[in-house]
């Protein structure tokens, strides 16, 4: 597998709804990354893509702003694999990409709503481990929080996603 991740380009925004498309069932999480562009909860440096050695956008992830309590946490979601890179490593690459992205701009706290197996690998534990609620009925160990080394014990709290989550 010769893919290495960087920030997206504000010029990879097509190439990465494409992923998204070909990703999903449906529009819905290339629909997402569109309304979060355009939403305050934006953080470009920590949009990161996954391109192949002729810089081909084969992945993207995902973290943006989010209220936990009453401080700034972030949210890791959508995570996209395009459909012949999925089970290389690619996904694994970008979460990792992301997560020390986050912890180099001094983020303390990542929660991520998804398969508990999977995002366990990377440190991700029930949300409620760290005294953080989300908004979704889901059974507890699928919404979890990742601790990042800036991490002291806040934020914690109800967390508010981004208006553009409503629409999913």
């Amino acid at each position: 597998m010769n893919v290495s991740t960087r920030v997206e380009h504000p010029s990879d925004a097509p190439a990465t709804r494409r992923v998204h498309m070909a990703a999903f069932p449906g529009p819905d999480e290339a629909d997402l990354v569109d309304a979060l562009r355009r939403d305050g909860s934006w953080l470009p440096a920590l949009s990161l893509v996954a391109v192949d050695e002729r810089e081909l956008v084969v992945g993207h992830v995902l973290l943006t702003r989010l209220e936990v309590g009453d401080a700034a946490g972030l949210a890791l979601a959508p995570v996209a694999v395009a459909p012949e890179w999925q089970r290389k490593g690619v996904g694994v690459l970008l979460v990792r990409a992301a997560l020390a992205a986050a912890a180099e701009a001094g983020e303390k706290l990542v929660v991520v709503l998804g398969d508990p197996d999977y995002y366990g690998r990377f440190g991700f534990a029930p949300a409620t481990d760290h005294e953080v609620t989300g908004p979704f009925e889901v059974p507890g160990e699928y919404f979890q929080a990742f601790p990042l080394p800036a991490y002291d014990g806040s934020p914690k709290g109800h967390c508010r996603y981004p208006a553009p989550f409503g629409g999913v």
